[in-house]
C-alpha cells in the first residue's frame, strides 16, 4: 500500500474511521508512518494525537477500542478509510459517533419506511392510513396479513412472471415490517440475529 505521508508538511494522513458492519462513520483521525505501522501490527486502530504529540492507540485508556478490519488507500493516496470493529462508544463523550448518531445499520428506503410505520403506529386513529387501520385491528390480523402475502410470493415464485413477482415480495417484506414494529422490533434487531449466526459459523 503505497501512501503519501511527504504530502504533509506535518507528516499526517487523515484517517476516517468506518464500521464495517453498519458502515456509518465514526470519526476522523490523523496517521503518521509509525502510527499505521503500529496499527497493522497490533490491529488496533492507533492515531498520531496532535494535541498529547505522539502515538496514541483509540481505547487505551478508555477500552473502547477500535479492532482493525479493513484499511484502504484513496486514489490520490493521501487520505486513508480504515473499517473497524468498534468497542463501545467512539466519540470521548460518549457518543456511538463523533456526529453523535447512533451506530446502526441504515437499510436506506426501508429504514425511512419503518420510521413512516413507527409514526402510523403512533397515528392508530389516523382514519386515512391503511397501516394505522391494521395496528387498530391488532396482532392476528397483521400476522394474518404477513401470511397471506407469502402465500402470493410463493405462487408467484412458480410463475414467469417476474413484474408480479416483485411486487408481492414488495407487499411481503411491507407488511413484515409493519409485523416487526407491532412485537416492539425492527430489522436491525433481525440483523443482529443473522450476524450472530454469521459469526458462529
Amino acid at each position: 500500500m503505497n501512501i503519501d505521508f511527504k504530502k504533509y508538511e506535518d507528516g499526517l494522513v487523515p484517517a476516517i474511521i468506518q464500521d464495517s458492519i453498519t458502515n456509518k462513520v465514526l470519526m476522523l483521525g490523523y496517521m503518521d508512518e509509525e502510527a499505521f505501522l503500529k496499527t497493522n501490527e497490533s490491529k488496533k486502530v492507533t492515531f498520531f494525537s496532535r494535541s498529547k504529540q505522539r502515538l496514541w492507540t483509540k481505547g487505551e485508556e478508555s477500552g473502547n477500542f477500535l479492532n482493525l478490519v479493513s484499511i484502504a488507500v484513496d486514489c490520490d493516496s493521501d487520505a486513508l478509510l480504515i473499517k473497524v470493529n468498534p468497542v463501545g462508544p467512539v466519540c470521548h463523550k460518549g457518543t456511538d459517533t463523533c456526529w453523535r448518531e447512533n451506530n446502526v445499520s441504515d437499510f436506506g428506503f426501508l429504514s425511512s419506511l419503518e420510521n413512516t410505520i413507527q409514526n402510523r403506529k403512533k397515528d392508530i386513529e389516523n382514519e386515512d392510513s391503511y397501516v394505522s387501520s391494521l395496528f387498530r385491528k391488532g396482532m392476528n390480523k397483521i400476522a394474518q396479513k404477513v401470511g397471506e402475502e407469502a402465500v402470493e410470493v410463493v405462487i408467484e415464485a412458480k410463475d414467469n412472471n417476474d413484474a408480479l413477482f416483485l411486487n408481492e415480495s414488495a407487499d411481503l417484506l411491507f407488511h413484515y415490517l409493519i409485523l416487526l414494529q407491532a412485537k416492539g422490533f425492527t430489522l436491525n434487531d433481525v440483523e443482529k440475529i443473522l450476524l450472530q449466526r454469521h459469526n458462529a459459523e
